[in-house]
């Protein structure tokens, strides 16, 4: 697929993304008793149907969960004036953001109802500049490993014509949730 075509089917699918959370829930924090009983990935599955909130981050830093699947998930960006460094480039915060979303998404939909995660830490590659040329950008998560304490994920944050930008690792520390009194 030509880079061109490439981009418009991802604006395509942006569009009915968009469209779906906007129509739905919209931003926000979904309510224990909304999420009670179901697995992450069930809950990431809800979200994109609009049934629950998705973060407000996505919202500010221009970024929308796009895809998710048992252990992976894609997110796509649009890189903004104000995410602009003091040269600027795309600050690498944003480059963090985007990628630690999707790599701790990809973690998320693969804990069982019950149990929680939260970044233990996060390594940040940036291999590129995102320029004009790149209106989009995708960062798609991967599970590598997921355990009764820990797991890891790694992603990679590339363009339309498949440019790779940076890429990231994450180690996730995995928990109990606390059960709603």
């Amino acid at each position: 697929m030509s880079e061109i075509n490439q981009l418009e089917a991802w604006l395509a699918q942006e569009r009915e993304v968009i469209a779906r959370l906007d129509a739905g829930a919209g931003p926000g924090v979904a309510r224990p008793e909304q999420i009670a009983g179901m697995s992450g990935l069930q809950m990431m599955e809800a979200m994109l149907r609009g049934d629950l909130p998705y973060a407000e981050i996505a919202r500010t830093l221009s970024f929308q969960i796009i895809e998710v699947s048992p252990g992976r998930a894609l997110f796509q960006g649009t890189p903004q004036p104000e995410h602009r460094n003091p040269m600027g480039g795309i600050h690498g915060g944003w480059y963090a953001t985007l990628l630690d979303s999707a790599l701790g998404c990809a973690v998320h939909t693969t804990m069982p109802p019950g149990r929680g995660y939260t970044t233990a830490e996060l390594g940040v590659n940036l291999v590129k500049a995102i320029g004009p040329k790149a209106p989009r950008v995708r960062a798609e998560g991967k599970v590598v490993h997921v355990g009764k304490q820990l797991a890891t994920a790694e992603a990679r944050l590339y363009g339309p014509d498949g440019t790779l930008y940076a890429h990231a690792t994450t180690t996730c520390l995995v928990f109990e949730l606390k059960r709603p009194e």
